[in-house]
């Protein structure tokens, strides 16, 4: 009966799936991601300049600061996932006025 009522009432047709109920567990507070927010961006700031002052590093230098300064942008970009969330901000970042920076962007790192 109360299947007949949910798809009469065009709410739910069918049985919530495993990963609609994945997603609704994993969701964080607003609070809880603007603390991952601030720590990933932290982190990639650490690591950018960190990359920065080991370029001065005689032979293994270049390598240790692209590693760095790679990880770092990495981690400053997806430190704003936390607040939109990784699909929002995939879809933002591929909008047809946003593909070219995205593009130019990826390629660099």
């Amino acid at each position: 009966m109360d299947k007949l009522k949910r798809v009469l009432s065009g709410r739910d047709a069918e049985e919530p799936s495993g990963l609609a109920e994945a997603i609704d567990a994993t969701s964080l507070s607003w609070g809880t991601r603007v603390k991952g927010f601030i720590a990933c961006f932290a982190i990639g700031c650490l690591c950018s300049i960190l990359g920065s002052c080991l370029l001065w590093i005689p032979k293994k230098g270049l390598v240790l600061f692209a590693v760095f300064y790679t990880l770092g942008n990495i981690a400053s970009i997806g430190s704003t996932m936390f607040l939109m969330g990784p699909v929002k901000q995939l879809k933002r970042m591929f909008e047809p006025t946003r593909l070219i920076a995205t593009i130019v962007m990826l390629v660099s790192i």
